[in-house]
């Protein structure tokens, strides 16, 4: 488990972490989401005593990870893929990592297998294309046979395959009761692989929940209407004051309506003498939600005047 409390961390007058209080339990994938400049690389190397805090402590299974000894065996870690020598091998890397935690050679061997770079075990990482170096980056949290891992961005430069394996480890590796902290930016991908989510902006927490919870937490609303009448019930809907969109390009029968309750689309549908094949409320997505509820604690907003 990880726990944080109250983590604080400022450089100089600028306040990178404020005050940042939650856990991430083993046994589920925790998604870490904010917006550029929210302090979440700066929250993992915190965790990992790469800085040191201002205030708070960051600790892992009880202990701070400066505390563990040999710590690959008790967390695993890709926080920068191009973080390597890029004159050693991949298995080069690998070997130096084993020796100096103490743990077995066979390892390193069993690791490069399931990321995929066996063949390529004895190449020079700098000529590793950025999803290989994230496969090699992989390979090094896995080290150890960790209890504890964390994922700053895994899947930046994985072709499709690499992304559908990489959803299907972090998963595999909750199932087997590992605590597994995952940050990305990529919503649909949380929503295919976090069960629960801590969002920061400006350093500072926002929710620690499931996700389901999360999306929940988003004030738009939408409903899913199917009709053979979609020209007429779009401007009646329009009309009445909601924004009326087609769901997809290949058929426009069925509409994304918001700003109006399912019940009173039903009514104006019956009053204007409009058929309805179906209509179902929506809760928004992750990206809906996410992009609603850390709006104020962007830090970098392009093409756009606070």
């Amino acid at each position: 488990m990880i726990e944080v409390n109250e983590l604080t961390k400022r450089y100089g007058d600028r306040t990178a972490v404020n005050g940042l209080t939650f856990e991430v339990k083993p046994g589920q994938v925790t998604g870490f989401l904010g917006p550029n400049g929210a302090g979440k690389t700066t929250t993992l190397r915190l965790i990992l005593g790469l800085d040191a805090p201002t205030g708070g402590s960051a600790t892992v299974n009880g202990l701070r990870f400066a505390d563990h000894p040999r710590g690959l065996r008790h967390v695993g870690a890709l926080l920068d893929a191009h973080h390597v020598h890029g004159g050693r091998s991949a298995e080069a890397h690998l070997w130096a990592l084993a020796r100096s935690n103490g743990i077995a050679p066979r390892r390193v061997g069993e690791v490069l297998e399931e990321v995929g770079l066996t063949e390529v075990a004895r190449r020079r990482v700098g000529g590793f294309s950025l999803g290989m170096k994230q496969r090699l980056g992989i390979a090094t949290a896995l080290l150890g046979d960790p209890p504890v891992l964390m994922f700053d961005e895994p899947i930046n430069g994985m072709d499709p395959e690499g992304v559908l394996w990489v959803r299907r480890l972090f998963r595999r590796l909750a199932d087997e009761g590992r605590t597994v902290f995952l940050s990305s930016h990529l919503m649909t991908e949380m929503e295919n692989t976090a069960d629960q989510l801590v969002v920061i902006g400006r350093g500072e927490l926002i929710a620690a929940e499931p996700v389901r919870e999360f999306a929940a937490r988003s004030k738009r609303l939408t409903v899913l209407v199917r009709t053979p009448q979609a020209a007429e019930l779009t401007a009646v809907l329009t009309a009445a004051g909601a924004e009326v969109r087609p769901e997809g390009s290949a058929r426009a029968e069925a509409l994304t309506v918001t700003g109006l309750a399912t019940d009173r689309i039903g009514a104006l549908a019956f009053d204007n003498g409009v058929m309805l094949h179906e209509l179902t409320t929506r809760t928004a997505s992750l990206e809906e939600a996410f992009m609603e509820l850390t709006a104020d604690s962007v830090e970098y907003l392009a093409g756009q005047s606070r």
